[in-house]
């Protein structure tokens, strides 16, 4: 009987072989097939990496100013919303207070009173407004809300308008108050004097929103509405005639109050617009950076499918042989 020829186990280990080379051939335009680019890739570049190293940079940077210009135009919408909340207050307290300033009957200003207690707590609610754990009207303090409840706003400015007499001299204490450093800024304020840095959005464009809750505008819509809150109260003991001369008073000024509230809006708006646009041109550039980088080792589709189908001709040819040639050496084994 025969015994296998050193022939046959040469022939044997070429034909493994090669089905290792071409199976790795498979792996290697199969993974180029799926993602588009050349597996060796120092190979496609010559060893010489510095062009796609300096696009990955760029797009690193891209990829920063992406989470910058999200977080930022996060930041500025909520910041619009509560504007809008604080804005809305304002011009529902103007048009009651200038309603019920007409009408001298204790059970009006007993509404307008409490009208303005809920609308405080409202546009209080609006500038504690946080975002992403961020307060947005505390300046560099964003860990904390910058200001104290509608209840201790009351408190604080009731002990310094009891025992006036006056409409005028009520208004003055208020307005003293709210403007003294020691005063509103001091006891109801809690954020930061230092207003937020820049928010940088591309690579030399940054955006500013230094706006916090001791802003005039807003000081004067809470002053006013704080006042006509207050204006039933019997520690001021102010007649009917003086309620409502208050109440109209307060109208009209709110009446402004609210529009220095759109011209905040106006600023805003403004920075989100900024914000948009670099999240747009970033955007662009980063489509073209990647395309370029994808250029340097992309592989062609379709001649990366020729030669896959190539080499799989080549894999079933092979086995064809392999199964031929087990086939024959079982023959010689058998005679």
């Amino acid at each position: 009987m025969n015994i296998t020829s050193i022939g046959d186990l040469a022939r044997g280990m070429t034909l493994r072989t090669r089905a290792t080379d071409i199976k790795t051939q498979i792996e290697t335009l199969s993974y180029e097939m799926s993602t588009g680019r050349v597996q060796d890739v120092s190979g496609r570049l010559g060893g010489d990496y510095s062009q796609i190293l300096d696009l990955d940079r760029s797009l690193a940077r891209l990829d920063a100013f992406g989470i910058a210009t999200s977080e930022a135009a996060l930041f500025t919408n909520t910041m619009q919303l509560s504007l809008k909340t604080f804005g809305d207050s304002v011009g529902d307290m103007t048009a009651s207070l200038l309603a019920y300033g007409t009408a001298n009957q204790p059970v009006n200003h007993e509404q307008a009173s409490q009208q303005a207690k809920n609308e405080l707590d409202t546009m209080i609610s609006a500038l504690n407004t946080r975002v992403g754990g961020r307060s947005l009207f505390s300046g560099t303090a964003t860990d904390v809300s910058p200001l104290q409840s509608s209840n201790d706003l009351l408190t604080a400015l009731k002990s310094q308008l009891t025992g006036l007499a006056t409409v005028a001299d009520i208004r003055l204490a208020a307005e003293n108050w709210f403007n003294d450093p020691a005063g509103f800024d001091a006891v109801i304020y809690q954020g930061s004097n230092s207003t937020l840095s820049p928010m940088q959005i591309s690579e030399n464009e940054s955006v500013t929103l230094p706006i916090t809750a001791t802003d005039p505008a807003f000081k004067a819509a809470l002053r006013d509405v704080a006042v006509a809150a207050l204006a039933t109260d019997s520690a001021l003991a102010l007649s009917p005639d003086q309620r409502t001369a208050l109440f109209t008073e307060l109208g009209v000024d709110l009446a402004n109050a609210q529009d220095a509230t759109v011209k905040l809006r106006a600023k805003v708006g403004a920075a989100e617009a900024r914000i948009e646009e670099a999240a747009t041109r970033n955007s662009s550039a980063r489509t073209s950076l990647e395309f370029s980088r994808n250029e340097l080792i992309a592989a062609d589709p379709y001649e990366t499918a020729a030669k896959l189908q190539t080499v799989q001709f080549q894999l079933e040819s092979l086995y064809s042989v392999t199964v031929r040639n087990a086939n024959l050496s079982l023959v010689n084994f058998l005679r």
